[in-house]
Protein backbone atom coordinates (compact mmCIF):
# COMPACT_ATOMS: atom_id res chain seq x y z
CA UNK A 1 0.00 0.00 0.00
CA UNK A 2 1.47 3.34 -1.11
CA UNK A 3 0.49 5.12 2.13
CA UNK A 4 2.52 2.64 4.20
CA UNK A 5 5.51 3.23 1.93
CA UNK A 6 5.24 7.03 2.26
CA UNK A 7 4.91 6.78 6.03
CA UNK A 8 8.06 4.67 6.19
CA UNK A 9 10.04 7.29 4.23
CA UNK A 10 8.72 10.09 6.46
CA UNK A 11 9.51 8.27 9.72
CA UNK A 12 13.04 7.45 8.52
CA UNK A 13 13.51 11.14 7.71
CA UNK A 14 12.30 12.21 11.17
CA UNK A 15 14.58 9.67 12.85
CA UNK A 16 17.58 11.12 10.98
CA UNK A 17 17.11 14.65 12.32
CA UNK A 18 19.83 16.16 14.51
CA UNK A 19 19.39 16.66 18.26
CA UNK A 20 16.37 14.36 18.34
CA UNK A 21 15.69 12.76 21.72
CA UNK A 22 13.72 9.56 22.12
CA UNK A 23 11.01 11.55 23.89
CA UNK A 24 10.84 13.96 20.94
CA UNK A 25 10.60 11.06 18.49
CA UNK A 26 7.71 9.45 20.38
CA UNK A 27 5.89 12.78 20.60
CA UNK A 28 6.37 13.57 16.91
CA UNK A 29 5.28 10.14 15.71
CA UNK A 30 2.13 10.27 17.85
CA UNK A 31 1.07 13.56 16.23
CA UNK A 32 1.95 12.91 12.59
CA UNK A 33 -0.97 12.50 10.22
CA UNK A 34 -0.10 11.25 6.76
CA UNK A 35 -3.37 10.67 4.98
CA UNK A 36 -5.04 10.29 1.64
CA UNK A 37 -6.10 13.84 0.87
CA UNK A 38 -9.78 14.74 0.94
CA UNK A 39 -9.46 16.84 -2.21
CA UNK A 40 -7.64 15.75 -5.38
CA UNK A 41 -6.70 19.36 -6.08
CA UNK A 42 -4.38 19.16 -3.07
CA UNK A 43 -2.66 16.04 -4.27
CA UNK A 44 -3.19 12.39 -3.50
CA UNK A 45 -1.48 12.29 -0.09
CA UNK A 46 -0.94 15.01 2.50
CA UNK A 47 1.19 15.07 5.65
CA UNK A 48 1.75 17.40 8.60
CA UNK A 49 5.02 15.65 9.57
CA UNK A 50 7.35 18.63 9.11
CA UNK A 51 4.94 21.03 10.80
CA UNK A 52 4.75 18.73 13.85
CA UNK A 53 8.51 18.09 13.94
CA UNK A 54 9.32 21.78 13.50
CA UNK A 55 7.09 22.83 16.37
CA UNK A 56 8.49 20.20 18.76
CA UNK A 57 12.16 20.67 17.76
CA UNK A 58 11.87 24.49 17.50
CA UNK A 59 12.98 24.28 13.88
CA UNK A 60 11.61 26.00 10.78
CA UNK A 61 8.92 23.59 9.42
CA UNK A 62 9.31 24.87 5.85
CA UNK A 63 13.03 24.17 5.93
CA UNK A 64 12.29 20.61 7.06
CA UNK A 65 9.70 20.32 4.29
CA UNK A 66 12.27 21.27 1.66
CA UNK A 67 14.62 18.53 2.89
CA UNK A 68 11.85 15.94 2.98
CA UNK A 69 10.69 16.98 -0.48
CA UNK A 70 14.13 16.18 -1.92
CA UNK A 71 13.90 12.66 -0.49
CA UNK A 72 10.30 11.98 -1.51
CA UNK A 73 10.69 13.20 -5.09
CA UNK A 74 13.31 10.49 -5.64
CA UNK A 75 10.69 7.79 -5.19
CA UNK A 76 9.43 6.38 -8.47
CA UNK A 77 5.80 6.48 -7.33
CA UNK A 78 5.84 10.23 -6.66
CA UNK A 79 5.45 12.69 -9.52
CA UNK A 80 5.51 15.92 -7.56
CA UNK A 81 5.68 17.31 -4.01
CA UNK A 82 4.27 20.70 -3.02
CA UNK A 83 4.86 22.56 0.23
CA UNK A 84 1.71 24.23 1.49
CA UNK A 85 0.98 26.68 4.28
CA UNK A 86 3.31 26.68 7.28
CA UNK A 87 4.86 23.30 6.49
CA UNK A 88 2.34 20.79 5.13
CA UNK A 89 3.43 18.64 2.20
CA UNK A 90 1.11 17.48 -0.58
CA UNK A 91 2.21 14.54 -2.72
CA UNK A 92 1.11 13.84 -6.28
CA UNK A 93 1.52 10.24 -7.40
CA UNK A 94 2.34 9.05 -10.87
CA UNK A 95 -0.64 7.78 -12.84
CA UNK A 96 0.63 4.22 -12.51
CA UNK A 97 1.01 4.49 -8.72
CA UNK A 98 -2.36 6.20 -8.38
CA UNK A 99 -4.17 3.48 -10.33
CA UNK A 100 -2.33 0.66 -8.56
CA UNK A 101 -5.00 0.66 -5.82
CA UNK A 102 -7.42 -0.80 -8.37
CA UNK A 103 -5.09 -3.72 -9.09
CA UNK A 104 -4.54 -4.14 -5.35
CA UNK A 105 -8.28 -4.36 -4.63
CA UNK A 106 -8.94 -6.74 -7.53
CA UNK A 107 -6.08 -8.97 -6.39
CA UNK A 108 -6.88 -9.07 -2.67
CA UNK A 109 -10.68 -9.01 -2.99
CA UNK A 110 -12.23 -9.78 0.43
CA UNK A 111 -8.97 -9.01 2.29
CA UNK A 112 -8.51 -5.58 0.70
CA UNK A 113 -8.44 -2.98 3.46
CA UNK A 114 -7.26 -5.43 6.11
CA UNK A 115 -3.95 -5.03 7.91
CA UNK A 116 -1.68 -6.69 10.45
CA UNK A 117 -1.37 -3.65 12.72
CA UNK A 118 -2.98 -5.59 15.58
CA UNK A 119 -1.15 -8.86 14.98
CA UNK A 120 -0.62 -10.97 18.13
CA UNK A 121 -2.96 -8.80 20.22
CA UNK A 122 -5.46 -10.88 22.16
CA UNK A 123 -8.62 -8.87 22.79
CA UNK A 124 -11.88 -9.75 24.49
CA UNK A 125 -15.09 -7.83 23.85
CA UNK A 126 -17.95 -8.39 26.25
CA UNK A 127 -21.23 -7.00 24.97
CA UNK A 128 -25.01 -7.25 25.21
CA UNK A 129 -24.90 -9.19 28.54
CA UNK A 130 -28.56 -8.35 29.15
CA UNK A 131 -30.13 -9.85 32.27
CA UNK A 132 -31.67 -13.18 31.18
CA UNK A 133 -35.12 -12.12 32.35
CA UNK A 134 -36.87 -11.61 29.03
CA UNK A 135 -36.47 -11.13 25.28
CA UNK A 136 -33.91 -8.67 23.96
CA UNK A 137 -35.39 -5.24 23.28
CA UNK A 138 -34.26 -2.63 20.77
CA UNK A 139 -31.89 -1.04 23.29
CA UNK A 140 -29.98 -4.31 23.48
CA UNK A 141 -29.95 -4.42 19.69
CA UNK A 142 -27.81 -1.30 19.43
CA UNK A 143 -25.22 -2.74 21.80
CA UNK A 144 -25.28 -6.03 19.89
CA UNK A 145 -24.69 -4.39 16.51
CA UNK A 146 -21.99 -2.11 17.93
CA UNK A 147 -20.07 -4.80 19.81
CA UNK A 148 -20.15 -7.21 16.89
CA UNK A 149 -19.04 -4.53 14.38
CA UNK A 150 -16.17 -3.49 16.66
CA UNK A 151 -15.07 -7.13 16.89
CA UNK A 152 -15.11 -7.42 13.10
CA UNK A 153 -13.09 -4.22 12.72
CA UNK A 154 -10.45 -5.33 15.21
CA UNK A 155 -10.23 -8.73 13.49
CA UNK A 156 -9.66 -6.91 10.19
CA UNK A 157 -6.56 -5.30 11.72
CA UNK A 158 -5.12 -8.68 12.69
CA UNK A 159 -6.25 -8.86 16.33
CA UNK A 160 -7.34 -12.16 17.81
CA UNK A 161 -10.79 -11.26 19.14
CA UNK A 162 -13.02 -13.23 21.49
CA UNK A 163 -16.66 -12.16 21.93
CA UNK A 164 -18.24 -12.88 25.30
CA UNK A 165 -21.70 -12.63 26.86
CA UNK A 166 -21.82 -12.31 30.66
CA UNK A 167 -24.92 -14.08 31.96
CA UNK A 168 -26.22 -12.49 35.18
CA UNK A 169 -27.77 -15.68 36.49
CA UNK A 170 -27.00 -15.29 40.20
CA UNK A 171 -28.76 -12.12 41.26
CA UNK A 172 -32.11 -10.81 42.41
CA UNK A 173 -33.45 -10.35 38.89
CA UNK A 174 -33.37 -14.11 38.34
CA UNK A 175 -35.38 -14.54 41.53
CA UNK A 176 -37.95 -12.05 40.24
CA UNK A 177 -38.16 -13.96 36.94
CA UNK A 178 -38.68 -17.25 38.78
CA UNK A 179 -41.34 -15.69 41.00
CA UNK A 180 -43.12 -14.24 37.98
CA UNK A 181 -43.32 -17.66 36.32
CA UNK A 182 -44.59 -19.28 39.53
CA UNK A 183 -47.27 -16.64 40.01
CA UNK A 184 -48.55 -17.35 36.51
CA UNK A 185 -48.58 -21.07 37.30
CA UNK A 186 -50.83 -20.57 40.30
CA UNK A 187 -53.06 -18.24 38.28
CA UNK A 188 -52.56 -14.96 40.12
CA UNK A 189 -54.82 -12.49 38.35
CA UNK A 190 -53.51 -9.43 36.53
CA UNK A 191 -55.14 -7.22 39.16
CA UNK A 192 -53.21 -8.93 41.98
CA UNK A 193 -49.99 -9.49 40.03
CA UNK A 194 -47.10 -7.65 41.78
CA UNK A 195 -46.04 -4.43 40.11
CA UNK A 196 -42.35 -5.40 40.31
CA UNK A 197 -42.83 -8.83 38.71
CA UNK A 198 -42.18 -9.49 35.03
CA UNK A 199 -45.25 -9.60 32.85
CA UNK A 200 -45.80 -10.31 29.19
CA UNK A 201 -46.75 -13.32 27.15
CA UNK A 202 -43.28 -14.84 27.36
CA UNK A 203 -43.76 -15.36 31.13
CA UNK A 204 -47.06 -17.14 30.49
CA UNK A 205 -45.43 -19.28 27.80
CA UNK A 206 -42.59 -20.35 30.10
CA UNK A 207 -45.10 -21.16 32.84
CA UNK A 208 -47.37 -23.19 30.56
CA UNK A 209 -44.47 -25.05 28.95
CA UNK A 210 -43.00 -26.00 32.31
CA UNK A 211 -46.37 -27.39 33.42
CA UNK A 212 -46.70 -29.49 30.30
CA UNK A 213 -43.10 -30.76 30.25
CA UNK A 214 -42.21 -31.18 33.91
CA UNK A 215 -42.90 -34.26 35.98
CA UNK A 216 -42.76 -32.17 39.15
CA UNK A 217 -45.94 -31.29 40.96
CA UNK A 218 -46.08 -27.50 40.56
CA UNK A 219 -47.65 -26.82 43.93
CA UNK A 220 -47.12 -23.81 46.19
CA UNK A 221 -49.26 -23.04 49.25
CA UNK A 222 -49.59 -19.36 48.50
CA UNK A 223 -52.00 -16.56 49.38
CA UNK A 224 -50.86 -13.33 47.73
CA UNK A 225 -53.09 -11.20 49.95
CA UNK A 226 -50.70 -11.92 52.82
CA UNK A 227 -47.85 -10.19 50.99
CA UNK A 228 -49.30 -6.76 50.35
CA UNK A 229 -46.91 -3.84 50.78
CA UNK A 230 -46.98 -0.21 49.70
CA UNK A 231 -43.45 -0.62 48.38
CA UNK A 232 -43.53 -2.89 45.26
CA UNK A 233 -39.87 -3.88 45.72
CA UNK A 234 -40.41 -4.95 49.32
CA UNK A 235 -43.51 -6.87 48.26
CA UNK A 236 -41.67 -8.89 45.62
CA UNK A 237 -38.79 -9.61 48.01
CA UNK A 238 -41.24 -10.99 50.60
CA UNK A 239 -42.80 -13.25 47.97
CA UNK A 240 -39.37 -14.44 46.82
CA UNK A 241 -38.29 -15.32 50.38
CA UNK A 242 -41.50 -17.31 50.93
CA UNK A 243 -41.46 -19.22 47.63
CA UNK A 244 -37.80 -20.21 48.01
CA UNK A 245 -38.55 -22.01 51.26
CA UNK A 246 -42.09 -23.24 50.55
CA UNK A 247 -40.99 -25.73 47.88
CA UNK A 248 -37.24 -25.45 47.40
CA UNK A 249 -36.84 -28.23 44.82
CA UNK A 250 -39.63 -26.86 42.66
CA UNK A 251 -38.30 -23.31 43.00
CA UNK A 252 -34.88 -24.26 41.62
CA UNK A 253 -36.38 -26.45 38.89
CA UNK A 254 -38.50 -23.54 37.67
CA UNK A 255 -35.58 -21.14 37.98
CA UNK A 256 -33.37 -23.34 35.79
CA UNK A 257 -36.16 -23.90 33.27
CA UNK A 258 -36.92 -20.17 33.04
CA UNK A 259 -33.23 -19.28 32.64
CA UNK A 260 -32.71 -21.90 29.93
CA UNK A 261 -35.77 -20.69 28.02
CA UNK A 262 -34.87 -17.01 28.15
CA UNK A 263 -31.26 -17.71 27.18
CA UNK A 264 -32.44 -19.82 24.26
CA UNK A 265 -34.59 -16.89 23.12
CA UNK A 266 -31.65 -14.47 23.48
CA UNK A 267 -29.26 -16.73 21.58
CA UNK A 268 -31.78 -17.26 18.77
CA UNK A 269 -32.40 -13.52 18.44
CA UNK A 270 -28.69 -12.75 18.36
CA UNK A 271 -27.96 -15.43 15.78
CA UNK A 272 -30.80 -14.09 13.65
CA UNK A 273 -29.19 -10.66 14.08
CA UNK A 274 -25.90 -12.05 12.72
CA UNK A 275 -24.22 -11.94 16.15
CA UNK A 276 -22.50 -14.98 17.59
CA UNK A 277 -20.62 -14.94 20.88
CA UNK A 278 -17.62 -17.19 21.35
CA UNK A 279 -18.15 -17.57 25.10
CA UNK A 280 -21.13 -17.43 27.46
CA UNK A 281 -19.78 -16.77 30.95
CA UNK A 282 -22.17 -17.45 33.84
CA UNK A 283 -22.01 -15.23 36.91
CA UNK A 284 -22.91 -18.23 39.06
CA UNK A 285 -19.54 -19.84 38.25
CA UNK A 286 -17.82 -17.09 40.24
CA UNK A 287 -19.14 -18.78 43.39
CA UNK A 288 -19.86 -17.12 46.73
CA UNK A 289 -18.11 -15.99 49.89
CA UNK A 290 -19.11 -19.28 51.50
CA UNK A 291 -16.48 -21.04 49.39
CA UNK A 292 -12.91 -19.82 49.98
CA UNK A 293 -11.84 -21.35 46.65
CA UNK A 294 -14.40 -19.35 44.66
CA UNK A 295 -13.37 -16.53 42.34
CA UNK A 296 -15.21 -14.02 44.52
CA UNK A 297 -13.43 -15.11 47.70
CA UNK A 298 -10.03 -15.17 46.00
CA UNK A 299 -10.54 -11.65 44.64
CA UNK A 300 -11.60 -10.21 47.99
CA UNK A 301 -8.77 -12.04 49.79
CA UNK A 302 -6.28 -10.61 47.30
CA UNK A 303 -7.60 -7.08 47.84
CA UNK A 304 -7.42 -7.58 51.61
CA UNK A 305 -3.85 -8.89 51.41
CA UNK A 306 -2.85 -5.75 49.53
CA UNK A 307 -4.41 -3.58 52.20
CA UNK A 308 -7.09 -2.12 49.93
CA UNK A 309 -10.15 -3.15 51.97
CA UNK A 310 -11.52 -2.00 55.31
CA UNK A 311 -14.40 -2.91 57.62
CA UNK A 312 -17.19 -0.49 58.49
CA UNK A 313 -20.67 -1.09 59.92
CA UNK A 314 -20.10 -4.85 59.73
CA UNK A 315 -19.41 -4.73 55.98
CA UNK A 316 -16.19 -5.04 53.94
CA UNK A 317 -15.41 -2.08 51.69
CA UNK A 318 -12.93 -1.40 48.87
CA UNK A 319 -11.02 1.90 48.98
CA UNK A 320 -12.03 3.01 45.49
CA UNK A 321 -11.73 6.70 46.43
CA UNK A 322 -7.96 6.20 46.33
CA UNK A 323 -8.41 5.80 42.55
CA UNK A 324 -10.66 8.83 41.90
CA UNK A 325 -14.01 7.13 42.55
CA UNK A 326 -16.52 9.44 44.23
CA UNK A 327 -17.01 7.09 47.20
CA UNK A 328 -15.78 3.76 48.56
CA UNK A 329 -17.74 0.65 47.58
CA UNK A 330 -19.13 -2.26 49.56
CA UNK A 331 -17.82 -5.73 48.64
CA UNK A 332 -19.42 -7.83 51.40
CA UNK A 333 -22.65 -6.76 53.08
CA UNK A 334 -23.06 -6.90 56.85
CA UNK A 335 -24.97 -10.20 56.46
CA UNK A 336 -22.03 -11.84 54.66
CA UNK A 337 -23.50 -11.72 51.14
CA UNK A 338 -21.34 -10.47 48.27
CA UNK A 339 -22.54 -7.38 46.40
CA UNK A 340 -22.95 -7.11 42.63
CA UNK A 341 -19.74 -5.09 42.71
CA UNK A 342 -17.87 -8.02 44.28
CA UNK A 343 -19.04 -10.24 41.40
CA UNK A 344 -17.86 -7.60 38.90
CA UNK A 345 -14.46 -7.45 40.58
CA UNK A 346 -14.08 -11.23 40.43
CA UNK A 347 -15.28 -11.36 36.82
CA UNK A 348 -12.79 -8.74 35.62
CA UNK A 349 -9.96 -10.48 37.47
CA UNK A 350 -11.03 -13.70 35.75
CA UNK A 351 -10.87 -11.98 32.36
CA UNK A 352 -7.36 -10.67 32.84
CA UNK A 353 -6.21 -13.97 34.31
CA UNK A 354 -7.16 -15.50 30.96
CA UNK A 355 -4.32 -13.56 29.33
CA UNK A 356 -6.09 -10.93 27.26
CA UNK A 357 -4.00 -7.91 26.26
CA UNK A 358 -7.11 -5.77 26.40
CA UNK A 359 -10.62 -6.32 27.71
CA UNK A 360 -13.36 -4.17 26.20
CA UNK A 361 -16.72 -3.74 27.88
CA UNK A 362 -19.69 -2.48 25.87
CA UNK A 363 -22.02 -0.94 28.46
CA UNK A 364 -25.19 1.07 28.39
CA UNK A 365 -24.65 4.77 29.05
CA UNK A 366 -26.39 4.40 32.42
CA UNK A 367 -23.36 2.39 33.61
CA UNK A 368 -20.99 5.36 33.29
CA UNK A 369 -20.56 5.50 37.07
CA UNK A 370 -19.27 1.92 37.15
CA UNK A 371 -16.10 2.68 35.21
CA UNK A 372 -14.07 4.27 38.02
CA UNK A 373 -14.93 1.58 40.54
CA UNK A 374 -13.91 -1.25 38.20
CA UNK A 375 -10.69 0.56 37.27
CA UNK A 376 -10.04 1.02 41.00
CA UNK A 377 -10.53 -2.69 41.68
CA UNK A 378 -8.10 -3.68 38.91
CA UNK A 379 -5.47 -1.19 40.05
CA UNK A 380 -5.92 -2.40 43.65
CA UNK A 381 -5.05 -5.94 42.50
CA UNK A 382 -1.97 -4.57 40.66
CA UNK A 383 -3.46 -5.06 37.20
CA UNK A 384 -2.84 -2.40 34.58
CA UNK A 385 -6.17 -0.56 34.54
CA UNK A 386 -5.37 0.65 31.01
CA UNK A 387 -6.00 -2.90 29.83
CA UNK A 388 -9.69 -2.14 30.41
CA UNK A 389 -11.58 -0.10 27.84
CA UNK A 390 -15.22 0.77 28.36
CA UNK A 391 -17.36 1.92 25.44
CA UNK A 392 -20.75 3.38 26.31
CA UNK A 393 -23.84 2.93 24.14
CA UNK A 394 -26.75 5.32 24.37
CA UNK A 395 -30.34 4.16 24.11
CA UNK A 396 -32.11 4.05 20.74
CA UNK A 397 -35.53 5.64 20.35
CA UNK A 398 -37.79 4.11 17.73
CA UNK A 399 -40.26 6.17 15.74
CA UNK A 400 -43.05 4.80 13.58
CA UNK A 401 -45.74 6.84 11.86
CA UNK A 402 -44.21 9.94 13.39
CA UNK A 403 -44.70 8.69 16.96
CA UNK A 404 -42.26 7.27 19.47
CA UNK A 405 -42.63 3.53 20.02
CA UNK A 406 -43.39 2.64 23.65
CA UNK A 407 -40.98 0.39 25.47
CA UNK A 408 -41.22 -0.99 29.01
CA UNK A 409 -39.61 -4.28 30.07
CA UNK A 410 -41.43 -4.96 33.35
CA UNK A 411 -44.89 -4.42 31.88
CA UNK A 412 -44.13 -6.81 29.03
CA UNK A 413 -45.24 -4.20 26.47
CA UNK A 414 -42.10 -3.49 24.52
CA UNK A 415 -40.68 -3.53 21.03
CA UNK A 416 -38.31 -6.50 20.93
CA UNK A 417 -35.25 -6.99 18.77
CA UNK A 418 -37.17 -9.80 17.05
CA UNK A 419 -39.97 -7.32 16.27
CA UNK A 420 -37.46 -4.94 14.71
CA UNK A 421 -35.92 -7.68 12.58
CA UNK A 422 -39.35 -8.74 11.37
CA UNK A 423 -40.26 -5.11 10.65
CA UNK A 424 -37.27 -3.93 8.60
CA UNK A 425 -34.85 -6.86 8.37
CA UNK A 426 -31.48 -7.66 9.91
CA UNK A 427 -29.28 -5.61 7.59
CA UNK A 428 -31.25 -2.36 7.73
CA UNK A 429 -31.53 -2.71 11.51
CA UNK A 430 -27.79 -3.15 11.94
CA UNK A 431 -27.07 -0.32 9.53
CA UNK A 432 -29.18 2.25 11.36
CA UNK A 433 -27.95 1.14 14.77
CA UNK A 434 -24.41 1.82 13.53
CA UNK A 435 -25.19 5.01 11.63
CA UNK A 436 -24.33 7.28 14.54
CA UNK A 437 -21.58 7.37 17.16
CA UNK A 438 -22.53 4.84 19.82
CA UNK A 439 -22.34 7.21 22.79
CA UNK A 440 -24.82 9.62 21.18
CA UNK A 441 -28.60 9.29 21.32
CA UNK A 442 -30.13 7.63 18.27
CA UNK A 443 -33.57 8.33 16.85
CA UNK A 444 -34.45 5.42 14.59
CA UNK A 445 -37.17 6.10 12.00
CA UNK A 446 -38.62 2.72 10.98
CA UNK A 447 -40.58 4.19 8.08
CA UNK A 448 -37.47 5.77 6.57
CA UNK A 449 -35.49 2.52 7.02
CA UNK A 450 -38.05 0.68 4.85
CA UNK A 451 -38.30 3.33 2.14
CA UNK A 452 -36.56 3.44 -1.24
CA UNK A 453 -35.92 7.18 -1.01
CA UNK A 454 -32.50 8.73 -1.48
CA UNK A 455 -32.75 9.91 2.13
CA UNK A 456 -32.59 6.25 3.19
CA UNK A 457 -28.79 5.99 3.26
CA UNK A 458 -28.93 2.22 3.62
CA UNK A 459 -30.90 1.93 0.39
CA UNK A 460 -28.65 4.52 -1.30
CA UNK A 461 -25.51 2.51 -0.50
CA UNK A 462 -26.95 -0.89 -1.37
CA UNK A 463 -28.29 0.53 -4.65
CA UNK A 464 -24.74 1.59 -5.60
CA UNK A 465 -23.46 -1.97 -5.05
CA UNK A 466 -26.37 -3.47 -7.01
CA UNK A 467 -25.91 -0.98 -9.85
CA UNK A 468 -22.27 -1.93 -10.27
CA UNK A 469 -23.20 -5.61 -10.29
CA UNK A 470 -25.76 -4.92 -13.02
CA UNK A 471 -23.22 -2.98 -15.09
CA UNK A 472 -20.69 -5.78 -14.69
CA UNK A 473 -23.15 -8.41 -15.91
CA UNK A 474 -23.90 -6.35 -18.99
CA UNK A 475 -20.18 -5.72 -19.56
CA UNK A 476 -19.40 -9.46 -19.43
CA UNK A 477 -22.28 -10.22 -21.78
CA UNK A 478 -20.79 -7.74 -24.28
CA UNK A 479 -17.83 -10.19 -24.50
CA UNK A 480 -15.29 -7.39 -24.31
CA UNK A 481 -13.18 -9.05 -21.67
CA UNK A 482 -12.76 -9.94 -18.06
CA UNK A 483 -14.31 -7.73 -15.40
CA UNK A 484 -10.91 -7.79 -13.70
CA UNK A 485 -8.97 -6.16 -16.55
CA UNK A 486 -6.53 -3.57 -15.26
CA UNK A 487 -6.76 0.07 -16.28
CA UNK A 488 -4.79 0.62 -19.47
CA UNK A 489 -2.02 3.23 -19.16
CA UNK A 490 -4.08 5.29 -16.75
CA UNK A 491 -5.41 7.37 -19.64
CA UNK A 492 -9.07 7.46 -18.64
CA UNK A 493 -9.50 10.09 -15.92
CA UNK A 494 -13.25 10.23 -15.30
CA UNK A 495 -12.88 7.56 -12.61
CA UNK A 496 -10.21 9.48 -10.69
CA UNK A 497 -12.54 10.59 -7.90
CA UNK A 498 -13.72 7.01 -7.43
CA UNK A 499 -10.16 5.68 -7.32
CA UNK A 500 -9.12 8.42 -4.93
CA UNK A 501 -11.92 7.32 -2.58
CA UNK A 502 -10.75 3.69 -2.89
CA UNK A 503 -7.31 4.76 -1.69
CA UNK A 504 -8.86 6.02 1.55
CA UNK A 505 -10.50 2.71 2.47
CA UNK A 506 -7.63 0.94 4.34
CA UNK A 507 -7.03 4.10 6.38
CA UNK A 508 -10.77 4.34 7.16
CA UNK A 509 -10.83 0.75 8.43
CA UNK A 510 -7.80 1.37 10.63
CA UNK A 511 -9.25 4.58 12.08
CA UNK A 512 -12.62 2.96 12.74
CA UNK A 513 -10.92 0.06 14.55
CA UNK A 514 -8.52 2.25 16.55
CA UNK A 515 -11.35 4.43 17.84
CA UNK A 516 -14.05 1.73 18.08
CA UNK A 517 -16.16 3.85 15.74
CA UNK A 518 -17.94 1.69 13.13
CA UNK A 519 -20.08 4.71 12.18
CA UNK A 520 -16.98 6.02 10.36
CA UNK A 521 -17.44 3.16 7.88
CA UNK A 522 -21.03 4.25 7.22
CA UNK A 523 -20.01 7.88 6.67
CA UNK A 524 -17.38 6.67 4.23
CA UNK A 525 -19.86 4.42 2.42
CA UNK A 526 -22.32 7.31 2.13
CA UNK A 527 -19.64 9.48 0.45
CA UNK A 528 -18.52 6.55 -1.70
CA UNK A 529 -22.08 5.95 -2.89
CA UNK A 530 -22.51 9.63 -3.69
CA UNK A 531 -19.27 9.62 -5.72
CA UNK A 532 -20.40 6.56 -7.65
CA UNK A 533 -23.98 7.73 -8.33
CA UNK A 534 -22.67 11.09 -9.53
CA UNK A 535 -20.26 9.34 -11.90
CA UNK A 536 -23.00 6.99 -13.13
CA UNK A 537 -25.40 9.88 -13.82
CA UNK A 538 -22.75 11.91 -15.66
CA UNK A 539 -21.35 9.13 -17.84
CA UNK A 540 -22.90 6.72 -20.32
CA UNK A 541 -20.73 3.87 -19.15
CA UNK A 542 -21.64 1.10 -21.57
CA UNK A 543 -21.38 3.46 -24.57
CA UNK A 544 -17.70 4.18 -23.98
CA UNK A 545 -14.88 2.93 -26.20
CA UNK A 546 -13.58 -0.56 -25.55
CA UNK A 547 -10.42 0.66 -23.78
CA UNK A 548 -12.30 3.21 -21.69
CA UNK A 549 -15.00 0.72 -20.80
CA UNK A 550 -12.38 -1.79 -19.67
CA UNK A 551 -10.77 0.88 -17.48
CA UNK A 552 -14.12 1.96 -16.03
CA UNK A 553 -15.21 -1.56 -15.17
CA UNK A 554 -11.89 -2.34 -13.53
CA UNK A 555 -12.36 0.69 -11.28
CA UNK A 556 -16.02 -0.10 -10.61
CA UNK A 557 -15.33 -3.71 -9.74
CA UNK A 558 -12.68 -2.55 -7.30
CA UNK A 559 -15.31 -0.18 -5.93
CA UNK A 560 -17.79 -3.07 -5.59
CA UNK A 561 -15.19 -5.00 -3.58
CA UNK A 562 -14.85 -2.06 -1.19
CA UNK A 563 -18.64 -1.73 -0.82
CA UNK A 564 -18.87 -5.44 -0.05
CA UNK A 565 -15.94 -5.52 2.35
CA UNK A 566 -17.10 -2.44 4.24
CA UNK A 567 -20.66 -3.73 4.61
CA UNK A 568 -19.36 -7.11 5.79
CA UNK A 569 -17.35 -5.31 8.49
CA UNK A 570 -20.69 -4.00 9.74
CA UNK A 571 -22.22 -7.49 9.61
CA UNK A 572 -24.37 -6.50 6.62
CA UNK A 573 -24.78 -8.51 3.42
CA UNK A 574 -24.25 -6.50 0.20
CA UNK A 575 -27.13 -6.78 -2.26
CA UNK A 576 -26.56 -7.64 -5.91
CA UNK A 577 -30.14 -6.89 -6.94
CA UNK A 578 -32.78 -4.51 -5.61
Amino acid sequence: MILYKINKIIFEFIESLDDLTNEDLISIKSKINTLISENLERGHITSNACLVAGNILKTNPKALSEKLKEILIEDAAIENVEIAGPGFINLYLTREAFYSVVDDALLKEETFGNSNSGKDKKIQIEFVSANPTGPLHVGHGRGAAYGDACARLLSATGCKVEKEYYVNDAGRQMDILTTSVILRQINISDDDFPASAYKGDYIKNISNNFKSQSSKDATFSFDISKFSDADPEKQIDKIIDFLKTDNEDLWFAIKKYALDNVLMSIKNDLEEFNVKHDEWFFESTLGSTLNQDSDISKSINLLTEKGKTFEKDGAIWLQTTAFEDDKDRVLIRDDGRATYFASDVAYHKNKLDRGFDKIINIWGADHHGYIKRIEASLASMNFDKNKLQVCLVQFANLFQGGSKVKMSTRSGEFFTLADLIENIGVDASRFYYLSKQADQHLDFDLDLAKSDKKENIYYYIQYAHARIESLNEKFINMSIGSSKNTIKNGEYKNCDKIIHELMRYPEIVQRAADNMHPHIIIYYLRDLAHTFHSFYNDNHVLSESEDNLSSIMSALNALKIVFGNALNLLGISPLNKM
